[in-house]
């Protein structure tokens, strides 16, 4: 026999990235975070911000039960100024995460945004409260909040492992992780990224358009045209 688990699990003292580590994030294109990871870290394209805006902060993540939001309401009681709450509905479509309330209590506490795998309900009042938030659609049905959850640890949300202390970065085009111990090699490509990408944008902007990597392969074989 196996002991029955404690319906809520809270974790609140996991390792923080520094502010100066968030402030290295701030306004910088998801895109570009992802080139300084090889091209990776994003979330599934299902989820998509509900307001146009940019956000950096410390990942606080919450995992529920299929349908469940317990860990939802105590990843708020944990969370500080500054964070954005993850949860973890393990992809459930039949249910809310949360709607305008929950986003409201988050924002109260400082949280700057909210991060979930399932829909959302309460649009307007979304709209309203104002606090950024990224789902993948929208669905009256509420969930609830029996458990069993954890608080403070990881979760798989929208296709990659998020673990409380992670730092998210999340604009117009998604949502991507930064793992808390890759935060500093990250920054440090960064700079690199920015300047490649201010390279390319001038040169295109003026006309260039050669792509020299098809022209390399017809000319050692690898590519070939057909007539």
């Amino acid at each position: 026999m196996i002991e029955e688990p404690k319906q809520l699990t809270l974790r609140a003292k996991f390792p923080r990235p520094t502010a100066a580590q968030i402030a290295a994030f701030k306004d910088v294109p998801t895109g570009f975070v992802c080139d300084a990871m090889d091209g990776v870290g994003g979330m599934e394209t299902a989820i998509s911000p509900l307001l146009d805006t940019h956000i950096a902060g410390c990942a606080v993540v919450g995992d529920n039960c299929s349908g469940g939001n317990l860990a939802t309401l105590g990843a708020v009681h944990v969370m500080q100024e500054g964070d954005v709450v993850v949860v973890s509905l393990k992809g459930d479509q039949s249910v809310a995460a949360a709607g305008d309330m929950v986003l409201a209590m988050i924002r109260n506490k400082g949280g700057i945004g909210f991060v979930t795998d399932s829909p959302m309900r309460d649009l307007v009042g979304i709209q309203d409260v104002g606090l950024p938030a990224w789902c993948n659609g929208l669905n009256p049905n509420s969930p609830y909040a029996n458990g069993p959850g954890r608080v403070g640890f990881d979760a798989s949300v929208g296709g990659q492992i998020v673990s409380s202390g992670d730092i998210i970065v999340a604009d117009i085009d998604g949502v991507v992780v930064v793992p808390h111990a890759r935060i500093d090699s990250v920054i440090a490509k960064l700079d690199a990224v920015r300047a490649a990408e201010t390279a390319m944008e001038a040169k295109v902007k003026s006309g260039f358009s050669e792509q020299s990597r098809i022209l390399q392969m017809l000319n050692d074989g690898r590519a070939m045209m057909d007539d």
